[in-house]
């Protein structure tokens, strides 16, 4: 690769006073390399960073640094940040990638990028096809980390290069900021070079990577008295005098950059280096630097200057030709003035590696920004205009004419309304909505004409939904107040309004907003959707005054629905969502959800939102259907993943398929998937419904598994139970709570906790104990005390649990009520509850209920009988993960002298893959036409796979489910090949 560093061409000169710096680097080659140069050999990663004040050479430190990898074999990546690009979204990212696909066609992209390739081929500045939609920046970054990563393996050991990071693009800096700590893992060595001080605002994080990587950045220091007379004598002649030496040290303050050019220029002027020459000395110091230099440029004649003026205007895509044409001068003068100014030193010398290129480089980046300086601001203005008009023509896209526009004055002109729009819209899809923002937030200031304003509002709405979700409502308002606003224009306002509300945890206004467009709406279609709008966000809103008038019209209107068009298939998955919460039977709820399915609802709709078709799947899962729940989650993950959507909605995903697997009793496997979602959830942002869904069922999922004490360490973290979120989020946070504080031995606590929940919950209808157990909770926080108001709560909970009618929910409320009674009483509700669980897929709760029974058989008199149930309990327990569990079974074996019993296998341990994903199937009450349609197979092979199933497990369709409600779920999406026929 070319040599980009300034300056290429000019002979190597030996580093002084960098012996440090330079040591670490060897020992980080020696570290990726091996001890031999031989190329191809590939060791452990690293990171280095050089800073320093303008001139104190880290681009000559970077250029050591890459003479000294090309000596040991290694593969480069060189790029820098621009004064002028720092704008331009992912132009240190393309500086670094490009270089290695610029050689390759669309269909080699394709086949180097694989599922990545419509994601991050705008930011690359690649051909996508546009039917890819915005990805998110987390999306984008997450695959910039695939690519960089796959490169480093397949050309190791790679060596990245960055100079001037404090003037890289935000996006790139971000990226870079993330992906840094994983070079210790990968044969590749990171080195940047930046001023601390300039390092933008909002490059903290950034600035600290040293620090994450235990150790400092290289502090690059000025440039000892010897080390100047070193410099001055090398270039003028070892007669250099102490005196001069001295005052040239003195003149510079050490900094290289300065002390290089002034002994330059002392040779130019042919001084001799005496102590008589140092009045001479100064003067020429002052012409190194600052106004000196530009005085400099004038002296080199009118045109010369606006040719290095045009130059410094292009920055990084100054060319010969496009600089000339912004200067306004001739082929012969711009050849004439690309001369000279390479002679004074303020352009660098041609690049030996490309003799053919064009491109124009400053001599040093302190260089580019004085030219660019010394413009008066009205000739920048219009050369800024005269370059965007050039770049358009030139073909190099909307993006680079935009950057130029950004420093114009507003003129109302058509032309650059349209253009800033159209690199808005680059932008979006590259996964950059600040530089989107920040072209439409200039177009607003151009102005647009009036009819076009609605639209630009809303373009720079959804440009800042991501990042300022309250900027976002700002600029959504205001679209709707203008006078111009096309019916259809103003729907699609209305519902980004009520979703960047929503997401600000704004559910009232959000509910409200859509209400107020549903009453002022003409079309029958519009008002349907607004209605649909509205029932959702009530839905999620924790302060609606009468949910149950709201259950009502949901009812009624849902009922003479047929699921023609996506508003009426939403209405109906809510109704089936609001008919599980509120307890009504489970089949009422099914059919809904199955109903709103319809031919598929996607997650990644970007008129409609994921938040319906996640409640449909969900609705599901609570009415003992986690197979197909998963199926749906598996199926919305990956289409989130497909199209880039790497932050809240993949958080949502993956926290709710842990949920499920939860809830089925796979306990280290939702463990992972949680502190997956979790990890997302914080990247996105604190203190949003992403992490508190996270953070409420790892809670859950750790006390299933008996580890209190990373529950509570969790719930402090993050200050679970001091927020209650304005969002309805599930499972309860509050109930989530009380049962770290049940497990804590805090009961007082959570009852109170509880009976607050209670409050809140049942003025809404809210009281499916399969939703939210908090009845059940509340009865055992009271057994001791108040014994009688336990058993009513829980026989209440039981009573709603079989209005519900699911195994899951009628075993789980036996077995709380089981808790608080005695006797005789005791063993019948347990041994019911365990009836009612193996029927279900509640795999840990099915493992609590035979703990449970044995215990209390223990305790009755019935050895016998306890050890059966205590022993199924405990293998149970161990297959769910549940440590604490098969700890307490194993403390009441030992205790009572049922030791040992054999271990055993469930049946369905004997079956393959396919055969235990067709049980599971059948176990729901798939039917064999449906298993094959899923299989992509006959009704006669299934059957005949059913025979085989029934014969090894010994039992029939019927007695199934007992049998596979704890087993590993064999997801629909990822089948094994079918049976052949």
């Amino acid at each position: 690769m070319a040599n980009t560093g300034y300056g290429a061409g000019r002979p190597h000169r030996p580093l002084l006073e960098r012996d440090g710096e330079l040591a670490a680097v060897d020992d980080l080659l020696t570290g990726l390399c091996g001890s031999s140069p031989s190329p191809g050999s590939a060791g452990t990663g690293g990171w280095a960073a050089f800073a320093g004040h303008a001139g104190m050479g880290k681009t000559a430190l970077l250029g050591e640094v890459r003479r000294r990898a090309s000596a040991r074999g290694c593969t480069i990546l060189s790029a820098r940040g621009g004064e002028q690009e720092q704008g331009v979204a992912f132009h240190v990212v393309r500086q670094l990638m490009q270089p290695a696909l610029a050689a390759g066609t669309e269909e080699e992209h394709r086949a180097i990028l694989g599922g990545w390739y419509d994601i991050v081929a705008p930011a690359l500045g690649l051909v996508a096809s546009d039917t890819g939609g915005m990805p998110d920046p987390q999306g984008v970054r997450d695959g910039l980390d695939w690519i960089a990563t796959r490169f480093a393996v397949q050309h190791a050991p790679l060596v990245v290069l960055l100079d001037d990071a404090h003037w890289a693009d935000a996006e790139s800096l971000a990226w870079l900021t993330g992906f840094a700590p994983r070079v210790a893992e990968l044969p590749m060595l990171l080195v940047v070079a930046y001023r601390p001080e300039e390092l933008p605002a909002d490059a903290a994080a950034f600035a600290k990577l040293s620090e994450r990587q235990g150790t400092r950045p290289f502090e690059l220091v000025p440039f000892t008295q010897g080390a100047v007379a070193s410099i001055v004598r090398e270039t003028l002649g070892e007669e250099a005098d102490e005196d001069f030496c001295r005052e040239a040290w003195a003149v510079t303050g050490g900094n290289p950059f300065e002390t290089v050019e002034l002994t330059a220029k002392v040779a130019d002027r042919e001084l001799k280096p005496q102590a008589a020459h140092v009045p001479e000395l100064r003067e020429l110091a002052s012409a190194v630097k600052g106004s000196g230099l530009v005085e400099r440029l004038e002296k080199l004649g009118t045109s010369v200057v606006r040719f290095a003026w045009g130059a410094a205007v292009l920055g990084a895509d100054a060319t010969r030709g496009l600089a000339a044409s912004v200067g306004g001068l001739g082929d012969a003068e711009s050849a004439d003035a690309v001369a000279r100014l390479r002679e004074a030193r303020i352009l660098a010398a041609p690049n030996p590696d490309a003799p053919d290129d064009d491109r124009l480089e400053f001599f040093h980046p302190l260089v580019a920004t004085a030219v660019y300086r010394a413009i008066p601001a009205t000739f920048r203005v219009l050369m800024h205009g005269q370059a965007a008009k050039i770049i358009s023509h030139s073909g190099l896209g909307v993006t680079a004419t935009a950057r130029h526009m950004l420093e114009m004055h507003p003129e109302s002109d058509a032309w650059i309304v349209q253009t800033l729009r159209a690199a808005a819209r680059e932008y979006m899809r590259s996964g950059a909505p600040e530089a989107a923002r920040r072209c439409l937030a200039r177009v607003l200031r151009e102005p647009p004409a009036l009819e076009e304003r609605a639209s630009v509002l809303f373009e720079l709405g959804c440009s800042s939904l991501l990042t300022e979700p309250t900027t976002t409502v700002n600029h959504l308002r205001a679209a709707l107040e203008e006078p111009v606003l096309d019916p259809a224009l103003r729907e699609a306002i209305v519902c980004r309004l009520a979703q960047a509300l929503g997401h600000s945890d704004r559910m009232k206004e959000a509910a409200e907003t859509v209400a107020e467009a549903a009453r002022e709406a003409t079309n029958a279609r519009t008002r349907l959707r607004m209605q649909a709008e509205q029932f959702m966000w009530n839905a999620f809103r924790t302060d609606e005054q009468d949910s149950p008038a709201r259950s009502r019209r949901l009812a009624r209107l849902a009922k003479h629905l047929s699921g023609r068009g996506l508003a009426e298939r939403y209405i109906l998955g809510l109704r089936g969502w609001d008919a599980m919460v509120r307890g009504e039977p489970a089949a009422t709820a099914l059919h809904y959800a199955q109903e709103a399915l319809g031919d598929g609802l996607s997650w990644t709709d970007e008129e409609w939102g994921f938040e319906v078709p996640v409640l449909v799947a969900l609705t599901f899962m609570y009415c003992d259907q986690p197979g197909r729940a998963e199926e749906l989650f598996n199926k919305g993950i990956a289409e989130c993943e497909d199209k880039g959507w790497r932050g809240a909605h993949l958080s949502f995903g993956f926290t709710l398929l842990g949920y499920i697997r939860y809830r089925r009793g796979q306990l280290d496997e939702a463990e992972g998937l949680v502190r997956s979602g979790l990890r997302i959830a914080d990247r996105v942002g604190h203190q949003l419904p992403a992490q508190y869904f996270a953070i409420g069922i790892l809670i859950e999922i750790l006390l299933a598994r008996g580890r209190t004490p990373d529950a509570q360490k969790i719930a402090t973290t993050y200050s679970y139970g001091e927020i209650v979120p304005g969002a309805v989020v599930y499972p309860d946070s509050q109930t989530v709570y009380s049962e770290l504080l049940l497990a804590l031995g805090m009961r007082r606590e959570a009852e109170q906790q509880l009976i607050r929940v209670g409050e809140r919950l049942e003025p809404r209808g809210m009281r499916n104990p399969a939703w939210c157990p908090w009845q059940l909770h509340l009865a055992e926080t009271l057994t001791s005390t108040d014994p009688e108001r336990a058993r009513r709560y829980a026989d209440e909970g039981v009573r709603r649990a079989r209005r519900f009618g699911t195994q899951a929910a009628i075993g789980q409320a036996l077995r709380a009520t089981a808790a608080v009674a005695h006797g005789d009483e005791r063993l019948t509700l347990l041994a019911q509850s365990v009836e009612h669980l193996e029927r279900s897929p509640a795999g840990y709760e099915l493992a609590c209920a035979l703990v449970d029974h044995g215990i209390a058989l223990r305790r009755a008199g019935l050895p016998r009988d306890a050890a059966e149930q205590l022993h199924r309990g405990l293998e149970s327990a161990v297959r769910c993960g549940a440590d604490g569990l098969a700890d307490r079974a194993r403390e009441h074996l030992d205790e009572a002298g049922l030791w040992p019993l054999q271990p055993r296998t469930t049946p369905t341990d004997s079956l393959t893959t396919q055969e235990q994903t067709v049980a599971e199937w059948a176990a729901l009450g798939w039917s064999t036409t449906r298993i094959a349609e899923a299989l992509g197979t006959q009704d006669p092979v299934v059957t005949r796979l059913l025979s085989d199933i029934y014969r090894k497990v010994g039992s029939d369709h019927a007695g199934l489910p007992h049998l596979i409600g704890n087993q590993p779920t064999h997801s629909p999406i990822r089948l094994p090949d079918p049976p052949s026929s």
